[in-house]
């Protein structure tokens, strides 16, 4: 029988990290769609709450619909018809202050449900509310690069804390074969991770050559300048049709003014930081490695880089087996709002000397997102990874700064289109 008090109070936790991120709008941005393929913001703002009363007050304890309407709104937006773009308008939405006083009555539902009601299905564990807590701090990340998209004139101002760059000693790496641990055992730790993390494989890996640090903003200009978006070469079939559909010339945060390139922060916009690590797609990353005759790590290497040591043993975290602290041993969990200078934090090194790892962006792989081996979907959410076993999305690994710290665990593996440019999201070159 699990403590229920631990997981009720992270679940609020939870909510004021949500919460907080929404006071970063002016009122009238919640009705803006920033992202073309994303639900208006105001979904989100039921979302969360709706999510959390339909597994544990509905599913787990069969509690009778309060407004099903609007849990059922929330639990899946207003789709399109054809499964094209959304083209519901903002009417078509409540009032933001219905959507507040349905996020009021869910929160008090839930709170007294995990309270004093019967621990019943996958209550019985804490899996349910371990799980509705994750869901909400990714969609904090969510949250985040949705804002970062929205017109400046939307958002609330906010300082922009300055980090400076120290220069780096650029390396690349060897990293002799050996052994990773991809994902978790369902016998060992059961009921605490995603359907997506079971079952544990270990794989030996090749030996490899990998570049110390992430791909930075500098070097991302040279390619861009050396026409990298305009050489048909570099670009599989499907990327290049993106690039001509999209009319994509650049990193999706870059924009050039008078000769000057200038990136988009979270509040302002800033001189081109060439520092920063490079965020762009997954089909930006390999263009560009394929410029450098080069390629991503594959999701094996990034755990064997991060993970592993000399002497064939594997660690928790890439600096060893302390907790992660942000803005210690990297930008994550809300340590900065934007990302920071490559090598602020030698602290996060890993066993190799390969810096970056985790923090200050997500890092793409070479592998297609599927399935581990002895993998079985979640009973209570059978869609949330087996949706997307589509042989389109690829797996990244890492963290970004808007990431929690509990997603900084080996096991997680994120996931995304490798046209989709919004996400957080650096990269770094393997050598032959």
């Amino acid at each position: 029988m699990f403590n229920r008090q631990p997981l009720l109070e992270r679940l609020r936790a939870a909510r004021q990290r949500t919460d907080a991120l929404f006071e970063w709008l002016k009122p009238a941005a919640l009705l803006e769609r920033p992202i073309a393929e994303r639900h208006r913001l105001l979904f989100y703002v039921g979302h969360l709450d709706a999510f959390d009363w339909n597994l544990i007050s509905r599913d787990c304890l069969g509690r009778a619909p309060r407004d099903e309407a609007l849990e059922r709104l929330f639990a899946f937006g207003i789709d399109p018809i054809d499964g094209g773009l959304p083209t519901d308008t903002a009417d078509d939405w409540p009032s933001p202050e219905r959507v507040r006083a349905f996020v009021k009555q869910a929160r008090a539902d839930v709170d007294a449900d995990l309270a004093t009601g019967p621990l019943n299905g996958w209550l019985t564990d804490g899996w349910a509310v371990h799980l509705a807590v994750e869901h909400r701090l990714m969609h904090a990340e969510t949250l985040a690069y949705l804002f970062h998209r929205l017109p400046l004139d939307t958002l609330h101002a906010a300082p922009m804390p300055q980090r400076p760059a120290t220069p780096v000693q650029h390396a690349v790496i060897h990293v002799p074969e050996g052994a990773a641990t991809l994902g978790l055992s369902r016998r060992q730790s059961p009921h605490v991770a995603w359907d997506n993390e079971y079952e544990a494989q270990r794989l030996e890996v090749p030996a490899f050559r990998v570049d110390r640090y992430p791909v930075s903003n500098g070097e991302f200009l040279r390619f861009v300048e050396a026409g990298g978006y305009t050489s048909r070469t570099l670009w599989n079939d499907a990327a290049w049709a993106w690039l001509e559909r999209e009319n994509v010339k650049h990193p999706r945060s870059w924009r050039l003014v008078d000769g000057q390139w200038w990136q988009r922060a979270m509040f302002t916009e800033v001189p081109l930081p060439h520092a920063w690590p490079a965020m762009v797609s997954h089909a930006e990353a390999t263009a560009f490695a394929r410029w450098k005759g080069a390629r991503l790590m594959t999701e094996p290497e990034w755990h064997r880089a991060a993970l592993g040591t000399p002497e064939g043993g594997e660690r928790s975290f890439p600096w060893g087996a302390q907790a992660p602290v942000p803005g210690v041993h990297g930008t994550f969990g809300f340590s900065s709002i934007d990302p920071t200078p490559i090598g602020s934090f030698p602290a996060g090194q890993s066993a190799f000397g390969v810096d970056e790892l985790m923090g200050n962006g997500w890092e793409w792989t070479s592998t297609v997102f599927g399935p581990l081996p002895g993998f079985e979907p979640l009973p209570f959410y059978k869609g949330y990874s087996a949706n997307f076993f589509d042989g389109k999305h690829f797996v990244l690994k890492g963290a970004s700064a808007f990431t929690d710290v509990t997603f900084l665990r080996r096991s997680f593996r994120n996931w995304f289109q490798p046209h989709y440019p919004h996400v957080f999201a650096k990269f770094r070159l393997v050598h032959a």
